[in-house]
């Protein structure tokens, strides 16, 4: 079976396929034990499959492994880890901003990418950087709050 390199949460990482084609998304979960990344509508639709790939958000149902060799993909597990979460993951916790789980994976990754981009982003930056990301719970408010309050304590630093 053919063995495809990937760089993942910061180191090289090995997967088996006989395609190169397969979604990225089952290389993680399924190749790797990356459980953070979900399956959601498989379309690129949803974000709860979010990874980040060489910074940027991506789907990772739609990357192909092929595509993703080379570059370095982050994971919300090579984020920060229960006991030192990141800063995004501490302020979801803190700001009670899941609710079913569905969608965060993809708001932490998108919003992890926002406020790498722009530390300090207006309300209407936040919503406009999560409006790919479906929360079937309404948690909306609560995600963003969590963002501003990043946004908020980078100001203090």
């Amino acid at each position: 079976m053919p063995h495809y390199q990937l760089v993942v949460n910061g180191s090289a990482r090995t997967v088996e396929s006989w395609d190169g084609d397969m979604p990225l998304l089952y290389a993680l979960r399924n190749g790797l034990g990356l459980h953070a990344v979900k399956y959601g509508c498989g379309l690129g639709q949803c974000g709860a499959c979010t990874v980040l790939i060489d910074g940027a958000p991506a789907r990772s149902c739609l990357v192909t492994v092929s595509d993703a060799i080379g570059k370095q993909i982050t994971t919300a597990e090579g984020l920060g880890t229960p006991a030192k979460p990141h800063p995004v993951q501490a302020a979801f916790i803190a700001e009670q901003a899941a609710q079913c789980g569905y969608c965060t994976n993809g708001m932490v990754m998108s919003a992890v990418a926002l406020l790498k981009g722009n530390a300090q982003p207006t309300r209407e930056q936040a919503q406009a950087a999560l409006a790919g990301n479906l929360c079937r719970c309404g948690s909306h408010d609560r995600v963003l709050k969590a963002v501003q309050r990043v946004a908020t304590s980078s100001k203090a630093a």
